[in-house]
């Protein structure tokens, strides 16, 4: 994220947290290093992912999460 939790306004911590157990409850990234920013309702996403179907569900666990209005999928897909 590009401030900290404590500088950030309580809206967009809840939201950090939201997104960060989104992507860590979901089979597909539990353990990936995948990166975020979360603001005013706005994700954007960071990282690496092994298939372009694996960059889709991140960003279709992203819009079912409460509070987020878009999501940014700026995820490269290297294959293994």
């Amino acid at each position: 994220m590009s401030q900290s939790l404590l500088e950030m306004p309580v809206e967009d911590h809840t939201l950090a947290h939201r997104v960060h157990f989104a992507l860590e409850r979901s089979p597909h990234f539990s353990g990936r290093k995948l990166r975020f920013e979360a603001e005013d309702g706005r994700v954007t996403l960071h990282g690496v992912v092994p298939s372009y179907y694996q960059k889709q569900m991140a960003q279709e666990a992203l819009l079912r999460v409460a509070g987020v209005d878009r999501v940014e999928n700026q995820l490269q897909v290297h294959w293994a």
